[in-house]
Order: C-alpha cells, then structure tokens, then sequence
C-alpha cells in the first residue's frame, strides 16, 4: 500500500462517457479489415500497442540496435535537448519562463522524452508550487502510464523537475487526446481540485501511488476513479507544445499524415510548436534489418497483434500462432516498410461473437503496419499541405533521421497542384487545370493574408510617410497603389465605374523606378503629394482596399454563377493584379529591410530564428561535392506560348498565362560551360572586398545588404543586422556590378539567362523539395545544391539570381495589350534579366520557369545574388 507522505501521478482517462467504448471501436475494425477480398485484409496498427506490445517495443529499442531510428533519436536529443527546448520557447518569451503546456503523443516509455524534460527543467530558474510547465503524456494504455510516469517521478530526472515540470498523464488515443485539447482540456494547472467542472460528467481522473503495479489488474478494466474535470485548453498567454517522436507519423498513409497535422490545435502565429520526429528514405537493406532484427524481438512484437485481435473478437486464441508467420519488406516505390502477417495454410477463423467465418488462403498476407519513410520531398510537401513552417531541424550524425520543429504561422503557401490531365476523343493527352492559370479564390486569401501582414504588422505609423530607399515613394505609397492598380483593371475590364474614391487612380496608379546613375529619368509614372498633410489617410485606403476585394470576389461568384463566361481576357486581368501585389509585397520588404533594426518591425507571428543555434546547424551543411558542374551543349526551351490575341477564348484553366515577356515559346542552343553548383556567399564577397581588393575597384560598391557597426560587418535581416560570422555561408544580396566584378576577378562570368535556365531545370529542388521560397523563413539560408543525394538537387538559399542577359526584345516578342508598358518601359540597356525567386517570392511565381524580372545592373537593393559560370 502506497505511503500517505508518497508522491502520485495524475492520470486522466480522456475516452468520453459519450463516444463508444474504445474496445468495441477495435472489435469494429477488426471485422472490418479481415471481411476484405484476398490480397487486401488488414488488421488496425493500434493492436500492436497494447500493454504487453508496448514493453516489447521497450525491448526493442533497449536490446535491438538495428532498430536504428531509436538511437538515432536518443543522440539528437542527448547533444541538443537544450537547443531544442531554447527554439521552442523563440516565439513565446523573452528568455524568461512562462506557463506553458507540453503534450506528447503516444509517449511510451518516456526514456527520449526524460531527455526533453530534463532540458524544459533547466529552463526554469527556480521552483514554484504549482510548476511552471505542464508536461503530459498521451497513450493508449493506463497502466503503462501509470508504469512510466511512476518510474519518470522516482528517477533523477524526477527530482530535477520537482517544482518545475509536473508530469501527468492522458489515457486515450490520438483522437481523444485532440478532441480534449480542442474542448478546453488544458488550461490551468495539473491539480483535480483545479479541473474544470463543466466537463466533470465526460472524464475520470485517477491519482496513483508509488506502489501501483501495473499487474494488479486488467487493463482493460477501470479503477475506482475521483470524479473530476480536466484542466482546459492553453489560454492566448499559456504555449502549446507538442511531441509526437519516433517517426509515429510514418504509421499514418500519404494524405492522412497531412490532414493529421492539420488538425492539430496549433494557434497560428502563437508561439505553439510542434517536435516531430521523421524517418529518412534510408538504404532498403538498413530499413528491412531494423523491422526485423536478428533476436526476433520485432517478430515477437508483431505476433503479439495477433493475441489482440483475438481479444478484440473475444477469444485471445483465436489466431493460432503456429499457423501465422511475420513477413516484413521495403517497398522503395512508395518509401514505406509493410508488416504483414502471412496465413501458412488454408484456414477460416470464427467470431465468436457473431459466428462470421472469416477464410484464408496458404500465403495470404494480412496487413497490420505501415511505416512510411521520408525523403527531403516528402517531408518539405508534407508540412506545406499542413500549414506549418520548418522553425529548425536537427538530424542525427549517421544523416538518418530527423527532428523537425513545425509551427502554424500566421499565413503561408500551399504547394502548387500539379497538372490536371484528361484525354481527348483522338486519345491526346490535354491539360485542364493548369497552377499558373486562373488563380483560385485560396490563392487570393493568401495574397491578402501575406500583404495584410506586411503593410499592418511591419510598418509602425511613424515610417508610413518615409522612404526607406530614396529611389522608391514613401511607404504609404505602396499601401494605395496596390489596390488602386487591381481597381482600375477590373473596371476596365467589367466598363464599371472606378471604385470610390475616384481620385486614387491619379495618386496612386504607378510607381517610380528611376535611372540609378541620374534619378531624374523615369518612365511615366503618377504624381504624389509632396507634403504629409496631403496625402490620403491610411484608413481611408483600408476602406478602399476593402471594397476593391470585395469587387474581385463578386467577379469570382459571378464566373461562378454563370452571370459572367470566363474568358482568358478574364483571367488574365486576375492573374496580372494577383502577381502584380506579389510582386510589390516583395519590394516593399526590401525597401523595409533597409530600416530593420531601426524602425521596420520584426514578422511577429513566425518564430523567430535563434541565430546560435542555426549557425551551428549551417556551419555543418555538408560542402558540394565538386566546385563545378559542366552542362552542354544543349537546346533548351524558353518562354510559353501566350498570345494575348487569343484572350476571347474560353479555354481557360488549362492555360499558362504569364508576363508579355515570357511569350512565345523559343528554343535556344547553349553551349558546353561550366558552372558553381552554389551561388556566391556573403564570407567569399567578403573575402574579396576586404583582402582581395574588390572595394577598389570601380564598379563595386558597399553592398547594401551589409551595414557597418562599430567596426564590423552585418548582415541586414528583417530581425535587425546579424554578425557576418551568423550569415557567412548565406548567398550575397547585391549588385549586378558588384557580381559581375567579383566572377571576372574570378575568371569566369555570369551565366546567360539560357545557360542558368539550364542549370535550374536540372538541379532546382523547388518549393516541394525545401527551396527557400514562399516565406518558408525570413531570411536567406545557405543553399544546398551540389550534394551527394537525389543528383545534386537542392537549393540556392532564398534569392533571385542574375544572368548575364540584358532585359530587351527578342523574336516574336508582342507588348502586352493590358499592361503596354510593362516591359518596353524597360528596354534601355539598363536592366539585366533576373530569374528564380527569393525567400518572399511566392510559389506561383518562383515555380513558374518561363518567368523573368529584371533589374538595373546597379541597383542594391533587389534580393539578386549570382553563381559564377565558366567557358570550357
């Protein structure tokens, strides 16, 4: 019997009295699984983790090393607890400790989360009654709670949480254990007396003592329990945070993993984060050993299955172990490990509850897990069809496993669909729905999302009337502009009235780019007021903006309804202002940066970047495996087919539009060269500037991206300026002039617009391979192209890049009709053709390999670097 003076655990049993009993809800699909046809019974993954099931998994990881993903765990979290735990916390405190909630999923035996809870104890100073820090583990069986968290309370790690981590436990399945979250389970502190009452007749709260045995009864039974009501759900000031580790999601299939994910509780832009734990796409052969070990510990874990699905129908002998085998292979097409039990004779098991007969034929296999393995692909699509964000990711020193720490931002980007398909009567193979054709109705709310987060969130009133780069208007400007530029289009195009107040068009039509070298030339463009008082107030162009959105979502339910046949015409106005405010979102943000540290605010909202430790993670990031590549000679395709005199068709979703620039389509033949797998860096501009000579030379100048403190180089960042040592392996932000110079000095040059279109075609990643584009951070990264996986795809780190191509005419180039001065303004040998994307490109533009801005070969400011190209 336990001692009155022993400390208990609080165990919370989250079924609900309302929801079926969860043995019946197995039995369920259970009878489900084995009435599928020959070839395609399954049996539910959740038999395998019963009480018995769990301490062999404990066996597993404990005495089966080749059960790499285990120990690969246990070493990220044993060198990087504290780094973990210090990011988690980026986006919630200043440093100091606040009240938060911690909720693993599927906790287990708690021997890698012990690693985690000590950290989270180091986090707080001192102790407090009741603790700081909620931890609390989720899991299907009561008495392996009761078991673990017992031995967790009486460990050292135990006495170095006492009044700073309490640990509690969550009776239930992944489901319950969300639904609890989402009803208010969480908030306030572990203690009955504390729980909620509201919520007293759907849960049972048990208190156990030191001397529970987790043999003293069925699992499966309930004990006398204390009536009580869970605490509620994490409150606007309480974090959330999640741990859902040892690549468990790689149970669920493709698709579900990703609606999982969504459906996590995670606040968008709270600070709540997500440790997930990913299995990489490792060698088949590693993969196979691991799910069956030498010992036959797995095999023992498997068949134990078996013993639970006799005992979900009614007879725990049911399935004969001696007429079963465990059968175990990697399927590299789908990247997944398959457990399957296989029948070794002809047999018909009966439930004894319904008498069903259930037949199976000699080696006929039943599914009963699944673990899906994770490329760079992989894992990088399936946070963006979640909606969450890569804060930062450790990976173990074998390269074969990661943790990943995800949060739901404040807004973010979707991938592009791919393609849609159909077949003609002639049997040709036709697109239908094309991503860069009509943009959907999504893609505007995430426009809006990221442009409201920019113009609201970024500027304080105090910079709304300044000019952050001389050659650009006043902040305020870019805040009219925008909807002023879509309002005018749409009343062309519908011959509607302009949207009220009429006079915006002429403020805010056009902006200025000005000839850097004598600013006094400029392309026609409007004239602004020249004093504050003048200008329109920022809640009147909120309320503008306002009716002009509203006026696009009338054309969207009207093209909808069918008041209104959509035509290309259509579409292209829609998809020219949805890129234009694109486009402009990514100029401003420049403009801004000129002023971080000094004005422009931080994105509050995202989690920000813990310099120390991403530096270290960078600094690791294997080099190339060659300086070079060499490409060529080969024909290469540019630009699409995009005639604006076709715009009265109604073949419209199937089509790429694009800028008049893009079109037509044309084949160039490049030459053999060579060409940097990486684009220049900050620490090799550096390099050359300083020691080399380069800010002698004529042409290069102090690039703008850079700023001088007392002395010493940094790098600009929306976050303020960071030490060069923190972005050194960052691509350098500058110049054509300055690059151009550096690849000369270099002996090379920049790469022509073809030869780097051919270079990206082969080696670009892309927003679904991890690309740092969409916003996927704030800041550029190293870029990783050049590596040994996956043919030397990767990125370029998050920038534009420049080619050697001067922005001009060429054969069978046609002025827009819409838009005549988008281009042709711009044919004046000053700009130089520039292709790819930066970090806050979206992806309908960075993706679309046909798209070309342009820049003036000496402007500072624009988010261009380059890679060096060399004549063979």
């Amino acid at each position: 019997m336990a001692s009155s003076a022993a400390p208990a655990v609080n165990i919370l049993d989250i079924h609900s009295r309302e929801a079926p009993l969860a043995d019946h809800s197995i039995r369920d699909q259970v009878v489900d699984g084995l009435s599928q046809p020959i070839g395609q019974k399954w049996l539910p993954t959740m038999l395998l983790y019963d009480e018995r099931g769990l301490r062999i998994y404990d066996e597993i990881t404990t005495n089966a090393p080749e059960y790499y993903l285990f120990p690969a765990e246990e070493e990220i979290l044993k060198n990087k607890a504290d780094d973990i735990v210090k990011v988690m916390h980026a986006g919630v405190s200043d440093g100091a400790p606040v009240e938060e909630v911690v909720v693993e999923l599927g906790a287990g035996a708690l021997r890698k989360t012990s690693l985690i809870l000590r950290a989270l104890s180091r986090q707080v100073p001192n102790p407090s009654s009741p603790p700081l820090i909620n931890y609390y583990a989720l899991d299907l069986e009561k008495r392996e709670l009761e078991r673990t968290l017992m031995e967790l309370s009486n460990s050292e790690v135990g006495a170095e949480m006492k009044g700073k981590v309490s640990a509690s436990g969550l009776c239930g399945t992944y489901d319950d254990g969300l639904k609890f979250i989402a009803e208010g389970g969480l908030e306030g502190r572990n203690t009955v007396d504390k729980l909620r009452a509201t919520l007293a007749e759907k849960y049972t709260v048990e208190r156990v003592g030191r001397d529970a045995s987790p043999d003293s009864e069925s699992s499966r039974s309930r004990s006398e329990a204390t009536e009580a009501t869970p605490p509620s759900t994490p409150g606007s000031h309480q974090p959330l945070h999640l741990l859902f580790l040892g690549s468990s999601l790689g149970n669920f299939t493709r698709g579900e993993d990703a609606a999982f994910l969504k459906s996590l509780p995670l606040r968008p832009g709270s600070g709540d984060t997500l440790l997930l734990g990913l299995d990489h796409d490792n060698d088949s052969k590693k993969i196979e050993l691991a799910y069956n070990d030498p010992k036959g510990i797995t095999r023992k874990f498997i068949m134990n299955g078996l013993v639970c699905a006799g005992r979900a129908l009614g007879d725990e002998n049911l399935f004969q172990q001696d007429k079963w085998e465990y059968v175990g292979r990697y399927n590299e097409e789908l990247r997944r490990h398959e457990a399957y039990y296989r029948s070794t004779c002809d047999q018909t098991l009966v439930d004894p509850e319904t008498k069903t007969e259930f037949p199976f034929v000699k080696d006929e296999l039943v599914r009963v897990e699944v673990s899906y393995k994770f490329s760079e692909r992989d894992a990088y699509a399936l946070f963006a069809e979640a909606g969450l964000r890569p804060v930062h990711r450790w990976t173990d020193s074998a390269s074969q496993y990661s943790l990943w720490l995800l949060e739901r931002p404040k807004f973010s980007f979707p991938l592009l669909k791919a393609p849609q398909y159909a077949k003609t009567s002639t049997g040709e193979q036709v697109v239908t729905r094309s991503p860069f054709s009509l943009p959907t109705v999504e893609e505007w709310q995430n426009m809006w999302a990221a442009w409201d987060f920019i113009t609201r969130q970024m500027i304080p009133p105090s910079m709304l009337f300044e000019k952050p780069i001389d050659l650009r208007h006043i902040c305020l400007f870019y805040c009219g502009h925008i909807p002023t530029f879509l309002s005018i289009h749409l009343s062309r195009l519908l011959k509607e009235p302009d949207t009220e107040p009429v006079e915006f068009k002429y403020i805010f039509e056009r902006g200025i780019d000005p000839i850097v070298d004598d600013p006094t030339q400029c392309h026609p463009h409007s004239e602004v007021p020249q004093r504050n008082e003048d200008w329109p107030s920022l809640s009147s162009i909120l309320q503008f903006q306002s009716r002009v959105r509203e006026r696009v979502m009338n054309l969207y339910r009207d093209i909808e309804s069918g008041k209104i046949t959509l035509t290309r015409k259509i579409a292209r106005v829609l998809f020219m202002t949805h890129e234009h405010e694109a486009f402009h979102a990514e100029t401003l943000l420049y403009m801004l940066l000129q002023r971080a540290g000094t004005g422009t605010i931080p994105p509050v909202g995202f989690v920000p970047p813990v310099w120390d430790v991403l530096a270290e993670t960078w600094n690791n990031h294997p080099e190339p495996v060659s300086e070079t590549v060499t490409l060529g000679p080969e024909d290469i395709s540019l630009g699409h087919d995009d005639d604006e005199a076709d715009d009265d068709s109604t073949d419209v979703l199937g089509h790429d539009f694009g800028w008049d620039n893009e079109h037509p389509k044309r084949t160039v033949h490049v030459n053999e060269f060579k060409i940097e797998w990486r684009p220049v860096t900050n620490g090799q501009f550096y390099d050359f500037y300083y020691e080399k000579g380069g800010k002698d030379m004529p042409k290069v100048q102090f690039p703008k991206s850079w700023v001088e403190v007392d002395g010493e180089i940094f790098v600009r960042t929306l976050y303020g300026p960071v030490p060069m040592k923190i972005a050194r392996n960052w691509p350098i932000i500058t110049s054509f002039d300055n690059l151009s110079t550096y690849a000369s000095v270099k002996g090379g040059r920049l790469p022509t617009e073809p030869e780097l279109r051919l270079f990206l075609d082969k080696f670009e990643c892309g927003y679904e391979g991890g690309a740092n584009i969409g916003f996927r951070n704030w800041h550029p990264i190293p870029a990783t192209s050049g590596g040994a996986k996956d043919g030397g795809k990767g990125h370029n780190g998050g920038v534009w890049e420049w080619t050697s191509t001067v922005f001009d005419k060429h054969e069978g180039f046609v002025p827009s009709k819409l838009y005549p001065g988008y281009s042709t303004d711009f044919f004046d040998t000053h700009h130089q053709v520039v292709i790819g994307g930066s970090y806050a490109t979206i992806p309908r533009l960075a993706e679309r390999r046909t798209l070309r801005n342009y820049y003036q070969h000496n402007y500072p400011y624009a988010w261009v670097g380059a890679r060096v190209a060399y004549d063979v």
